[in-house]
């Protein structure tokens, strides 16, 4: 046990497991029962809405062949190199939204991690992105082709999508970085993960509702913004938990996993002591939502908790965006005479308190878990 603040030991770290009525359905029978006409209005609602945000055929064509022709490229370096000396890559993988199924319409962006087996210098970087448009435009003259280097690596676009390429090394070489010379070790750490995620997503997120369910919450986040501290990976493991962590095991309605996202959220799910959902890329040491500062925290459980008295009145088109807009989390509206009004802050952080400082004693009690 760790010693605290004057000496005296540190109580273990207990993490408690916010109220779910889906596990404790059995003690709480409904009082009143969702009319099945009601129910089956919202499910046609969350299925349109999950249509409208797929991309259409013409955009999947597109983001397709860009990868297929970057794919052959980078494919073609690993095999034969040739006079090619700036790096030497061990391999390619195709990573984020694109590789798992979930990317929405309008944002024809497919991300590719390509690890490297030596030093990611920044002049090596720029030089794969420039040899692979130099290639791209030798099979393809008239193609207009922008290859556009930055931090994590660099971006190849025509005019209908986007391939962006997140550059990281092989794991012994992530303990020789100069800071001066290569690519930040925080974009490199951060690219191993996107393979872990993909890895684990493509295990087990290949359900179509998890599929359709993580799509609907991207852009519910996009539309409400404090909801913006939920990271992708977060929304991920939340879709994935909502929908088949449950007694039956048994993929639940898209209906309700939705509802039972801002149940979750709202009971303090991704709050401090909760056990929220472990990492499973991670050993299962860490929390995902210990990755939000506590005031973000906080900003997601209150308009979850807001939004989920709207949806308990009906207003399930205005959260997914088919009609009004995004002011019912900041402004009162009245739903048959029941007034919904934002709900105030809970968290204030400390005087004299250095940012991250309360993050930190969040961290030790993760610690502490393992």
């Amino acid at each position: 046990m760790r010693g605290g603040r004057g000496g005296f030991p540190r109580p273990s770290f207990i993490p408690h497991v916010p109220f779910d009525i889906v596990l404790a359905e059995h003690a709480f029978p409904p009082v009143k029962t969702i009319p099945v006409a009601d129910e089956e209005a919202f499910q046609a609602a969350l299925m349109k809405r999950n249509q409208a945000l797929t991309p259409s055929e013409k955009e999947n064509s597109a983001i397709v062949a860009l990868v297929t022709k970057i794919q052959a490229v980078l494919d073609g370096l690993i095999v034969s190199p040739g006079s090619f000396e700036a790096c030497q890559i061990e391999e390619v993988r195709q990573v984020g939204s694109f590789k798992k199924g979930t990317m929405t319409t309008g944002n024809n962006v497919a991300d590719m991690v390509v690890m490297l087996k030596t030093l990611p210098t920044k002049e090596a970087v720029e030089a794969l992105g420039k040899m692979v448009w130099e290639t791209m435009k030798k099979k393809e003259p008239r193609e207009v082709l922008t290859m556009s280097p930055n931090e994590q690596g660099f971006e190849l676009s025509n005019t209908e999508a986007t391939g962006r390429i997140m550059v990281t090394t092989i794991p012994p070489n992530l303990k020789k970085l100069d800071p001066a010379l290569h690519l930040d070790g925080k974009h490199l750490h951060s690219a191993h993960k996107a393979v872990r995620h993909s890895r684990w997503f493509e295990e087990n997120g290949q359900n179509p509702t998890v599929k359709a369910l993580v799509r609907i919450l991207h852009d519910v986040k996009k539309r409400f913004t404090d909801f913006c501290p939920l990271t992708p990976w977060m929304l991920d493991l939340l879709a994935h938990y909502s929908i088949l962590h449950n007694p039956t095991r048994e993929p639940l309605a898209i209906t309700t996993a939705f509802r039972r996202v801002l149940q979750l959220l709202s009971a303090g799910f991704f709050l401090p002591g909760s056990a929220g959902i472990a990492d499973p890329c991670e050993g299962g040491a860490v929390r995902i939502h210990t990755a939000m500062t506590l005031e973000e925290q906080d900003q997601v459980c209150l308009t979850a908790q807001t939004l989920l008295r709207v949806l308990s009145h009906g207003g399930y088109k205005q959260i997914l965006g088919i009609e009004g807009n995004s002011s019912i989390a900041t402004e009162m509206s009245v739903w048959d005479g029941v007034v919904v009004s934002p709900l105030e802050r809970a968290y204030e952080k400390p005087e004299g308190k250095k940012d991250g400082e309360e993050e930190d004693m969040e961290g030790e009690a993760d610690m502490e878990m393992e």
